[in-house]
């Protein structure tokens, strides 16, 4: 989009926005509807795990060759398909006769999901210049958390009174304004990759070693979920290997090698997002659990942490505009190390108000960490590259919320076993959620001193 295109930036930003907030809403609602889901479908608990799973899964196996292939064929047209594809598994999930057919659809969902998280932060930056992108990124980041942040609670409300199917009835008039607004608003194509082979040899050893990688973590320790790990990673180690030596691949590995702000920045991410993610999952249990609350109570508790990511995203993404990112983000973790201090020392004599502190700490220093250092990776490359940019940063994040999962599973474990979680077992559960926060603690300061190496960005 060129510069005189300046009245067409608005509406694509709106649309973006959109899609920022209804995507990771599709993700988290359907949480708080998978007891009556399991009920109507008489699904186990392994099975209503797949209708969460499954669409994480597939959303971030397929980001990165989607974002390539957006690079090459052209941002909207990805955009534009990934937005239909949601829009029809919307209807057809809530449409579902059975527990497979609706895991199915959330696999096609998760697709649809990797097309347009892998290209929305990449138009949003081929629009916008360099001193309005960080303002721009910083309303579709916050976007993402008012999605997650009404997730819960909107989630519920439809569950229980209409039903869990209204929770993709409520999303499909959102996709199709999408859709029309994309034919209406958006003349423009980006396609800065236009003519370049694709590389379906290296996608396709990317999509089997990432799903197996993140399938197998998710389930650790089980002992085949410990090799299928292994075999994921070593996977991935061929993947590397073999995208070095190949003139297009479908993810340039030359961008770790050789741009340090792109490297350290995207391992920032990872980091902060295995060391968060599973604080909901974890002080959802304690509330209720420890601390003898109500899941609606819980609710409006966690819902802090959110609300106040949010609101910083929004102040941070501005800021990155005038400011290095690397400081702005750096500073972001090392508020977050704060926040999971306190954390960790959480026990069934906490306050509420203690809690509520933590929470409001840690939804600090994560929306100051988040929109700046997208910010900082879409600003390292060339055009050619930000599809592909768009959708590390994505890659980044949901590969990041498995670890986090894992390692709070792992821990679990650990301390537990097959113990069920009542009265009695508060005690393990809360040391083995206190070691959790130490433990995620420790990874998010190493965390800070990788935002740090990233190195000054460009114009700063």
């Amino acid at each position: 989009m060129k510069r005189k295109d300046v009245h067409h930036r608005q509406p694509l930003l709106g649309l973006i926005i959109i899609t920022s907030f209804i995507n990771p809403f599709l993700g988290a609602a359907i949480n708080i509807a998978l007891p009556a889901i399991g009920e109507e479908f008489m699904l186990s608990a392994i099975g209503l795990s797949w209708v969460t799973m499954s669409f994480i899964l597939s959303s971030a196996v397929f980001l990165l060759p989607f974002g390539k292939l957006a690079d090459i064929a052209g941002r909207k047209r990805v955009f534009f398909i990934g937005n239909i594809l949601i829009a029809i598994t919307s209807l057809l999930c809530a449409l579902s006769s059975s527990g497979g057919m609706l895991i199915l659809m959330r696999i096609f969902q998760g697709i649809g999901s990797s097309m347009v998280f892998g290209t929305g932060v990449a138009i949003i930056t081929s629009a916008y210049p360099p001193d309005q992108r960080g303002k721009a990124i910083g309303w579709s980041v916050t976007s993402v958390y008012i999605g997650l942040s009404l997730a819960p609670f909107l989630g519920g409300i439809l569950t229980e009174y209409l039903s869990w199917r209204s929770i993709f009835y409520f999303t499909i008039p959102f996709q199709i304004l999408v859709i029309l607004g994309v034919r209406i608003f958006i003349r423009d194509e980006w396609a800065d990759a236009s003519g370049e082979p694709f590389d379906y040899t290296g996608s396709l050893i990317y999509i089997l070693s990432m799903s197996a990688l993140m399938f197998g973590f998710s389930r650790v320790p089980e002992t085949y979920a410990i090799i299928l790990s292994v075999l994921g990673f070593l996977g991935l180690v061929a993947f590397a290997l073999f995208e070095l030596k190949i003139s297009s691949p479908v993810f340039n590995i030359r961008l770790f090698k050789s741009n340090r702000l792109f490297a350290f920045s995207n391992l920032s991410a990872l980091i902060n997002y295995a060391t968060t993610f599973a604080i909901s999952f974890l002080l959802s249990l304690f509330l209720q659990s420890s601390l003898g609350l109500s899941p609606r109570d819980a609710g409006i508790i966690l819902v802090t942490q959110p609300v106040v990511m949010a609101v910083v995203a929004s102040i941070s993404g501005r800021l990155s505009d005038k400011y290095d990112p690397r400081y702005l983000a750096s500073a972001g973790m090392a508020v977050t190390v704060a926040g999971l201090s306190l954390m960790a020392f959480l026990n069934g004599e906490t306050s509420i108000r203690y809690l509520i502190t933590a929470l409001i700490i840690v939804g600090i220093g994560f929306g100051l960490f988040s929109s700046p250092n997208t910010n900082a990776i879409m600003g390292s490359v060339e055009k050619k590259f930000l599809g592909v940019a768009s959708a590390t940063v994505g890659t980044m994040r949901l590969t990041g919320q498995m670890f986090s999962m894992g390692i709070a599973t792992l821990i679990l474990q650990i301390f537990m076993g097959e113990i069920t979680l009542n009265r009695e077992s508060v005690p393990l559960f809360t040391a083995s959620m206190r070691t959790t926060f130490i433990i995620f603690a420790v990874l998010c300061l190493l965390g800070v001193f990788a935002s740090l190496a990233r190195g000054k960005t460009p114009g700063r």
